[in-house]
C-alpha cells in the first residue's frame, strides 16, 4: 500500500473514532465572531497586557495549517497565510471531549475554536483555547509533499487545493474582484448603466469566431452561446440607453492557448454620440485608475518589465506598425499581391480567406504584435475584417476601429459604430459571401438588429476590453489558466477514492497529451 493510501485509510479511521466517541463530524453551522483575519483586524494593534485585561472571549473558524508539541502544550494554526491565528492549547485544562479531537487532529481539518485572545511570550497574537469541536474531518492530506503544489495541471484542475496551499494564488483571485469591483465603479461614476443581455442567441454574432452550439429541447430550436453581446447592447443604444456595459461570460469554440480560454470574460460598453478617437481617451483613463487604486508605487509590471501608462499612449495605423516594427516599406503593402508576396517571403501560412484584411492582418499578427509590450493603439483596420465598424471618409478601405496592446497581447477593441442600416446589411451580405468561400467565422446576416437599425441608431463608439487578460496583466501573469479559477482541461480517468493521488509529472497533461495549450487568435477575447 502506497503511503499515500495509508494515509488517506488512517484518516478515515480517526473518523470513524470519533463518530463512535460521539462527535458530529459534520455539524450543519458554527455561530463565530470572525475568521482569522477578522481577528486580527479587530486586536492585532492591542499589546499582551491590554488584551489580558479585556479578556475577550471569541469564538473562530479556520483550517488547520500546523500542529505543535506533544506534552502538555500545543500550538495549532488556524487560518491562511500571514492572516492564521495561533491556538494555544494547555492540554491539562482541557475536557475529555477536546482531548480526543486532538488525539485525532490532522493538517486540513477545519475546526471551529472558542477561547481568550492573548499574546504569548514572543509577541504571537493568538487564543487561549478553552473549547474546540470538529466542523469538517479532511480525509486527504493537504499537498504539502508536492512542494507547494507547484505542478501546474493539478493547480489548475483542483484549484481548491491550489488556493489552500498557495498564497499567491489567492492573491491573484482576490485583485481579480477588486479590479472587477474598480471597472464598475469607475463606469458607473460617468452615468454608464450595467445591464444583462442574453447568452443563448438564435445566431451567433458580435464578432468572427465560431460558436459553440445547443438546443432547446421545449421549442426546438437550435441556439448558439453566444461569442460577444454586441449586438443586443447596441440595440439598447436604439432604445434610448445610451451609456451602457455589461460584464460578460463569452464561448468560441476555438483553440487553447496561454492567452485563450474557450470560456471567458469581457466588459462590453457602448456610448452614444461619440466615435472610437473619444474612446481611446476613455480607455487610457480607465488603465491609469486602475494602476492607482489596485497597484502600489511598484506600477503595472509585466514578465519583469515595468509598463508606462503616462497619457498619451503610442499609436500606429495598422500599415505603420508593419512598417515600423517589420520593416516593410509602405509601397509594399498596397494590393494583395504585395502583401502576400511578403507572407510567403517569410514563410508564413496564408489564411484560409485572401482578401486584403486577411492577408494584413496575418503580416501583422506574426512581425509586430510580439513587440507590442508598452501600452500602444493599433488603429485603422481593414473593412473585410470589420463588418461592424464605420469606414474612414478619407480611405474607405480602413475602418475607424483601435485594439490596444499591451504585454505582446491585445486587451481592448473598439469601433466608431456603423449605424447606416442599408450599408450593414451590404457588410452582412459580404460576410455571407465570405462564408460561402471556406469562412468559418464569418458574420451571419442577422435581420432582426438590421430592423433596430432602421429604427434610427445614434453614433456611438463601442469597446470591449479581455477581463481575463486585464487581470494576467495586473497580476503579471503569463498564462490565461492562472487567472481563471477552473479553466477548461481534457478529463482525466476518475481514480479510486484509495488510488494514489499524486500529480501528473511536471509540465505533463494528466492524460498524455502534450499539446493541451494550442495557438489560437479569436478576434475580440
Amino acid at each position: 500500500m502506497s503511503e499515500l493510501n495509508e494515509q488517506i485509510l488512517n484518516r478515515r479511521r480517526k473518523l470513524d473514532e470519533l463518530v463512535e466517541l460521539g462527535v458530529q463530524a459534520f455539524p450543519h453551522s458554527f455561530d463565530h465572531d470572525g475568521e482569522p483575519p477578522e481577528i486580527h483586524r479587530r486586536f492585532g494593534h492591542l499589546d499582551g497586557d491590554a488584551l489580558d485585561a479585556a479578556a475577550t472571549v471569541v469564538r473562530v473558524p479556520g483550517r488547520v495549517r500546523a500542529i505543535r508539541g506533544h506534552g502538555k502544550v500545543q500550538f495549532i494554526d488556524l487560518g491562511e497565510g500571514d492572516d492564521k491565528l495561533q491556538l494555544f492549547v494547555r492540554r491539562p485544562q482541557m475536557s475529555d471531549e477536546v482531548l480526543a479531537l486532538l488525539d485525532r487532529l490532522d493538517l486540513g481539518d477545519v475546526v471551529g475554536a472558542r477561547g481568550v485572545v492573548m499574546r504569548t511570550r514572543a509577541g504571537e497574537l493568538s487564543l487561549l483555547l478553552q473549547d474546540l469541536v470538529l466542523l469538517a474531518k479532511a480525509q486527504r492530506p493537504l499537498p504539502e509533499k508536492w512542494h507547494g503544489l507547484t505542478d501546474v495541471e493539478v493547480r489548475y484542475r483542483k484549484r481548491y487545493l491550489d488556493l489552500m496551499v498557495n498564497e499567491e494564488s489567492r492573491r491573484v483571485f482576490e485583485l481579480r474582484s477588486r479590479l472587477v469591483r474598480e471597472i464598475r465603479r469607475f463606469l458607473d461614476d460617468r452615468g454608464f448603466l450595467e445591464v444583462e443581455t442574453p447568452m443563448m442567441h438564435l445566431m451567433a454574432g458580435g464578432a468572427a469566431a465560431k460558436p459553440f452550439a445547443t438546443h432547446h429541447n421545449a421549442l426546438d430550436l437550435e441556439l448558439y452561446l453566444r461569442i460577444a453581446p454586441e449586438l443586443f447592447l447596441k440595440r439598447l443604444t436604439v432604445g434610448g440607453f445610451h451609456r451602457v456595459y455589461e460584464i460578460n461570460r463569452n464561448f468560441r469554440n476555438e483553440g487553447i492557448s496561454t492567452q485563450h480560454n474557450p470560456e471567458f470574460t469581457m466588459l462590453e460598453f457602448y456610448w452614444a454620440f461619440v466615435d472610437y478617437e473619444a474612446l481611446i481617451q476613455l480607455t487610457e483613463e480607465l488603465f491609469c485608475h486602475l494602476e492607482e487604486r489596485l497597484l502600489d508605487d511598484s506600477g503595472l509590471r509585466w514578465n519583469g518589465e515595468r509598463l508606462d501608462l503616462t497619457r498619451p499612449w503610442r499609436r500606429y495605423s495598422v500599415r505603420e506598425a508593419i512598417t515600423h516594427f517589420a520593416g516593410i516599406v509602405a509601397e509594399r503593402l498596397e494590393t494583395i499581391e504585395d502583401v502576400e508576396a511578403e507572407l510567403k517571403a517569410r514563410s508564413i501560412d496564408l489564411p484560409a480567406t485572401r482578401s486584403y484584411g486577411h492577408l494584413l492582418m496575418a503580416l501583422f499578427d506574426e512581425t509586430v504584435e510580439r513587440h507590442l509590450v508598452q501600452p500602444t493603439f493599433i488603429v485603422d483596420y481593414p473593412v473585410d475584417i470589420s463588418p461592424l465598424s464605420k469606414q474612414r471618409e478619407d480611405d474607405p478601405r480602413f475602418v475607424e476601429r483601435f485594439e490596444l496592446f499591451i504585454g505582446g497581447m491585445e486587451v481592448a477593441n473598439a469601433f466608431s459604430e456603423l449605424n447606416d442600416p442599408r450599408l450593414q446589411a451590404d457588410r452582412f451580405r459580404e460576410q455571407l459571401a465570405a462564408r460561402d468561400a471556406g469562412d468559418v467565422e464569418a458574420h451571419g446576416f442577422d435581420a432582426d438588429y438590421i430592423e433596430a437599425l432602421e429604427m434610427g441608431m445614434p453614433p456611438a463608439g463601442g469597446e470591449g476590453i479581455g477581463i481575463d487578460r486585464l487581470t494576467m496583466l495586473f497580476a503579471d501573469r503569463q498564462s490565461i489558466r492562472d487567472v481563471i479559477l477552473f479553466p477548461l482541461m481534457r478529463p482525466v480517468a476518475p481514480r479510486d477514492e484509495t488510488s494514489e493521488a499524486e500529480p501528473p509529472g511536471e509540465g505533463s497533461t494528466a492524460d498524455g497529451d502534450p499539446g493541451s495549450e494550442s495557438d489560437s487568435s479569436p478576434e475580440d477575447q
